[in-house]
């Protein structure tokens, strides 16, 4: 049986979901023990894809390059971290733990899914930064910092942004201008140690510190808006017309307001649980 790591954070901690939340001393042998998750070096003598390695002009993935598991080995004794994508897909075992996770943060059945690994040298860490996903952290190896703040500047942001660098014009059409450049105020700072489970919540600002050789995994959830949402479900029922098919021609200004119009029509008899039973069944 898969243990329950965000029913645990619950259970140990009065504060909402849209707050950062720790807990110390997690039972993860289940996951500590797996023969990849156990050091760097096991996970890089197995690993047979590429590995990301951030550059030091941001310590981002941002500003990142591919490497082979030996050049990565290289790269990290010379103070990069990497980053290893998609984990689940060589360790098949974290899949249940996906699923297990998802299903106690009540996140919608069409999240993207997918286990990160990350190694951070001593001394170094990432930029400061906010996520358009939901990430649960397990810190497996060594001592790192996270130093976390609210983010007064983007609500329920829906793409990723490192401070400091262009924003993203989606982004930007929605963002309360200027962004900072540095860490806010009230920002908090958490040590996690081996047996740490942290959840960080969309959109907060993060960055990170390593203590020693740190290494840690991700279950990492990119939950669809409500606009996502609608748009899934709107185009499973649009895509069973043959009139919503056909190829868009932007001069046929008189077809699309008649599919429009179609469309109005039938809207108001929809509600929320028949949209929701188009992604969630």
């Amino acid at each position: 049986m898969v243990p329950s790591l965000a029913a645990l954070i619950r259970s140990q901690t009065t504060l909402p979901l849209g707050e950062p939340r720790v807990v110390h001393g997690a039972p993860i042998a289940a996951l500590a023990d797996l023969p990849l998750l156990a050091s760097l070096d096991a996970l890089l003598g197995a690993w047979p894809d590429q590995v990301q390695a951030h550059l030091p002009d941001v310590a981002d993935e941002a500003s990142s390059i591919t490497a082979s598991p030996h050049d990565a080995k290289k790269l990290f004794a010379s103070g990069l971290g990497l980053r290893f994508d998609d984990v689940e897909r060589y360790l098949p075992s974290l899949v249940p733990w996906l699923v297990a996770i998802r299903g106690d943060l009540g996140l919608s059945a069409i999240s993207q899914q997918r286990c990160l690994v990350y190694a951070t040298p001593a001394g170094k860490g990432t930029a400061p930064h906010f996520d358009q996903n939901v990430n649960l952290v397990v810190q497996l190896v060594g001592e790192k910092t996270w130093t976390l703040a609210p983010n007064t500047h983007v609500a329920h942001p829906m793409t990723r942004h490192t401070m400091g660098l262009a924003l993203d014009p989606e982004l930007e059409s929605y963002a309360r201008l200027p962004m900072p450049d540095a860490m806010p105020a009230d920002r908090t700072d958490l040590v996690l140690r081996p047996g740490s489970v942290l959840f960080v919540p969309r959109g907060m600002w993060h960055a990170t510190r390593a203590t020693t050789d740190a290494l840690a995994l991700n279950f990492t959830f990119s939950p669809p808006s409500w606009l996502e949402l609608f748009g899934a479900a709107l185009r499973s029922k649009l895509a069973l017309s043959s009139a919503w098919r056909e190829t868009a021609a932007p001069h046929a200004v008189t077809t699309f307001d008649a599919l429009l119009a179609e469309l109005a029509a039938e809207a108001p008899q929809w509600n929320a649980a028949d949209i929701l039973a188009a992604t969630e069944g």
